[in-house]
């Protein structure tokens, strides 16, 4: 079973930058699909963004799009997300996870969660 551990967050003010950074361990991270998962207190997680297990393809929620970008560098088993133009409403723990089904955008088609990072912008 693969394992992610999260980094990167933090506490930034409103209109900063952060980057978060997934590190995958075992030997066929290049083979997943892997997506950015958020979740605020007293909301349901929420879907960040998604990459394709070659790169060529990426996919962003709506309330990042043109703000966020994800990558990877699957030499090294990461996956990164930077995060643009930070605002209070992005506040929330990040997590990275592995895609096992076919729908990018549901939390419930990810099998392999990190633990979280969490990311508060103040205003």
């Amino acid at each position: 079973q693969v394992q992610l551990v999260e980094s990167g967050g933090g506490l930034v003010q409103a209109g900063g930058s952060l980057r978060l950074s997934c590190v995958a361990s075992g030997r066929t991270f290049s083979s997943y699909d892997m997506g950015w998962f958020r979740q605020a207190p007293g909301k349901e997680r929420e879907f960040v963004a998604f990459i394709s297990f070659t790169g060529a393809r990426t996919y962003y929620g709506d309330s990042v799009k043109d703000r966020f970008t994800v990558s990877r560098v699957n030499a090294e088993n990461t996956m990164f997300l930077q995060m643009n133009s930070l605002n209070p409403e992005d506040t929330a723990v990040y997590y990275c996870a592995r895609l096992r089904g076919r729908r990018h955008y549901s939390a419930d088609d990810y099998n392999a969660w990190g633990q979280g990072t969490q990311v508060t912008v103040s205003s």
